[in-house]
C-alpha cells in the first residue's frame, strides 16, 4: 500500500500525521484517527494482530474533547489501551517459571466479577499503580529530597526551594530514562519505538511502506510521547514556582506535605496544559517551536535504538491497518 505523497523525499516534510504509536514486547501499537492496531511478532517469528474500531469518549461527551479538559482524558485513556495492548503482547512471551497459580483475590474477583472483570481490575490497578510510581518518583520524593536538604538553610528563600526541586525532578528523570535503556529487554523495546518512528516519517514523507525507506528515516520524532513528559516537568516546575509565591500560600508551602498536596492539585492543569503545547509544536515548524522541542529530541536518545528489518516490518504492518480510508483525515 503506497501513502499519498506529500513531499519529496529530499524535503522536509510538511504533512503531519496524528498517527502515533507505542511500543510493547516485541510489538507494536499503532492508533489512527479511525482505527488502532497491535501487531506482535511471536516466538515463532509469525505476526499475531489486534485491530478495532475507535470508540472515543468524546463523540458521546463532547465537552470532552474541549481544549484543556482532552489533555487530562487523552492521556488517562492512553494509559489505560497502553497497559491492555502491554499485557496483550506479554501473552505471547510467558515466564520461563511457568503458569503461576492465581492469588486467592484474584480466585475471588474472578469468581465474583467473571474473567472480563478480573482483566478489567487488573488493568485499573496496573494502571492504579503506574500512576501512583510517578506520583512517588516525580513528586514526593524531590519533595521530600529537597525538604530535607533544605532543612540545614531555613532562610532558603521560596524560588530557590522551587528552583531546587525542579533540578532534582529532572535529574531523577534523566537516570531514570537512562537506567532503564540499559536494561536488555527495555534496551529491544526502545528499539521497536525507533521502528514506530522510522515508520510513521516514511509516511509523511509519502515514500512506499517498505523496510528499504523506512530504514533510511530519522528514529527521532518530533511529536513523539517522551517530549511530552519531559514538558509535564518543566511545566510543573513554572507553575509550582507561581503558585507557590502566592499570597496565602507561600506561607505553608514550606511544609513538605502541604507542597506534595499541592502538586497533586496541580498534575491535571499541568497535563492539560502539556498537552496543548504539545499539539501546538507538533502543528508547527519555525524556530520557536524547534527550540521547545529540541530537549524532548535529545531525550529520545535514551528511549529510542535503532531496529531490525523485523521490528520495521511489524512497524509497517501496524501503521497499514490504521491508514484511514480518506486520504488526509489524519492530518494533525
Amino acid at each position: 500500500m503506497k501513502p499519498e505523497k506529500h513531499c519529496e523525499p529530499s524535503q522536509d516534510c510538511a504533512f503531519r500525521t496524528t498517527i502515533g504509536g507505542q511500543a510493547l514486547i516485541e510489538g507494536i501499537l499503532m492508533r489512527g484517527p479511525e482505527k488502532q492496531a497491535i501487531v506482535v511478532r511471536n516466538q515463532e517469528g509469525e505476526l499475531e494482530v489486534k485491530e478495532q474500531k475507535l470508540k472515543l469518549i468524546k463523540d458521546r461527551y463532547p465537552i470532552l474533547g474541549a481544549p484543556f479538559i482532552r489533555g487530562v482524558v487523552n492521556f488517562l485513556a492512553s494509559l489505560v489501551e497502553g497497559v491492555k495492548a502491554l499485557m496483550w503482547s506479554a501473552e505471547f512471551y510467558p515466564d520461563d517459571q511457568g503458569e503461576e497459580t492465581p492469588s486467592k483475590f484474584e480466585q475471588w474477583l474472578e469468581k465474583r466479577f467473571g474473567s472480563e472483570g478480573l482483566m478489567k481490575w487488573i488493568i485499573g490497578i496496573a494502571v492504579a499503580a503506574g500512576i501512583a510510581f510517578a506520583i512517588a518518583l516525580f513528586i514526593i520524593l524531590p519533595t521530600l529530597f529537597t525538604s530535607g536538604l533544605l532543612y540545614f538553610f531555613p532562610d532558603a528563600p521560596m524560588w530557590l526551594r522551587n528552583l531546587l526541586e525542579g533540578v532534582v525532578k529532572l535529574v531523577i528523570f534523566f537516570c531514570y530514562l537512562y537506567f532503564c535503556s540499559r536494561l536488555k529487554d527495555i534496551h529491544r523495546t526502545f528499539q521497536y519505538h525507533g521502528a514506530e518512528h522510522k515508520t510513521i516519517f516514511c509516511y509523511e514523507r509519502g515514500l512506499e511502506l517498505t523496510v528499504e525507506n523506512a530504514r533510511k528515516m530519522p528514529r527521532h520524532h518530533p511529536r513523539c510521547g517522551t517530549s511530552f513528559l519531559f514538558v509535564v516537568i518543566v511545566v510543573a516546575v513554572l507553575a509550582s514556582c507561581v503558585v507557590f509565591a502566592l499570597p496565602g500560600i507561600r506561607d505553608v508551602a514550606a511544609n513538605p506535605l502541604v507542597r506534595i498536596l499541592l502538586h497533586l492539585v496541580l498534575l491535571p492543569i499541568v497535563v492539560a496544559i502539556t498537552y496543548e503545547i504539545n499539539r501546538f509544536i507538533g502543528r508547527h515548524d519555525n524556530p520557536v517551536t524547534r527550540v521547545l522541542s529540541a530537549p524532548g529530541m535529545w531525550m529520545q536518545n535514551f528511549t529510542t535504538f535503532e531496529p531490525d528489518d523485523s521490528m520495521l516490518e511489524v512497524a509497517i504492518h501496524a501503521l497499514k491497518i490504521v491508514l484511514p480510508e480518506k486520504a488526509g483525515a489524519d492530518a494533525w
